[in-house]
């Protein structure tokens, strides 16, 4: 029975992820792509697998079932970042259409595959709605922030509001900076990450004022990221459960930051999966249920 969560936190469940070998193909592929999908370099085909076969061994340890999605034809290396496409809810998943138009064929391929997985669907987007899942973050069960920016548009914020109106209290719009401009990749959840209900890590130079104090007054703890660690993906934070946590290697003040606040801590290289696609390990994932 499907046990949809509109959480960030909690005790992950199930997860989509794709693997290197579906979404990269080959090193003669990467050498292909990786300037057309804008990556910060050529990944190394390698080491990307050995540095992913670390990443899912952590996953394997706390979550119960780890889904793969296939290769196809329709993505291409962006694919691997499977939080993107679509948003679970606690009454099935959103499929989205990306805000990156490379990315646009992903939706497709997600939805035949959660039918195929007996994955409840609660509806898509249509029209002009763009919207990554990145934008998407849960601050607790009844309230949706929502990032309005390059990826996330006005339309799908209308459609996403009308589809969760029924179990949902509270739709919170955010609009985002321009940043480094539309060709790089800035979601909300690239400045905040939910690591419990009350603790949150954060990079707030890229934030509303009114979004930070509104997660003060929630009584949300914030964990500061700083400038150099923002840069090598340290406030993209994963929550395998309540203070139990994934984060990319290289980003020690966070990680000390966590531990204080209770959090354990695992670390996973990414230079290859992370960094030069500058996705992160909430990226890498797609949690379909918490409990």
């Amino acid at each position: 029975m499907f046990q949809g969560s509109q959480s960030m936190v909690k005790k992950m469940k199930t997860v989509i992820i794709k693997h290197p070998r579906e979404a990269f193909i080959s090193q003669a592929h990467l050498e292909e792509s990786w300037k057309t999908f804008n990556y910060t370099d050529r990944p190394d085909w390698d080491k990307a697998l050995h540095e992913y076969e670390k990443f899912e061994a952590i996953l394997q340890e706390h979550v119960e079932n780890v889904l793969h999605l296939p290769q196809s034809d329709k993505t291409g290396l962006d694919s691997i970042y499977a939080h993107d496409p679509v948003k679970f809810t606690s009454k099935g998943a959103i499929i989205l259409k990306s805000g990156k138009e490379l990315r646009q064929g992903e939706a497709e391929v997600y939805k035949d595959f959660l039918q195929a997985n007996n994955i409840p669907i609660l509806g898509q987007l249509t029209g002009d709605a763009r919207s990554d899942g990145g934008d998407l973050v849960w601050l607790d069960e009844k309230t949706l922030a929502i990032g309005l920016g390059f990826r996330t548009n006005q339309a799908a914020i209308a459609q996403i509001t009308e589809m969760v109106k029924d179990f949902t209290e509270e739709i919170i719009v955010v609009p985002l900076p321009y940043d480094r401009g539309p060709a790089e990749c800035l979601h909300l959840m690239s400045i905040i990450s939910m690591v419990d209900h009350d603790l949150a890590v954060v990079y707030s130079k890229l934030m509303p004022v009114f979004f930070r104090q509104l997660l003060i007054d929630r009584g949300i703890e914030l964990i500061e990221v700083p400038d150099n660690e923002y840069d090598n993906l340290g406030s993209n934070v994963l929550a395998l459960a309540p203070r139990l946590c994934m984060v990319v290697a290289g980003n020690p003040i966070t990680k000390e930051l966590l531990q204080k606040a209770g959090a354990t801590v695992y670390e996973y290289e990414g230079h290859e999966i992370s960094y030069k696609g500058t996705g992160g390990p909430t990226c890498l994932t797609s949690p379909v249920e918490r409990v």
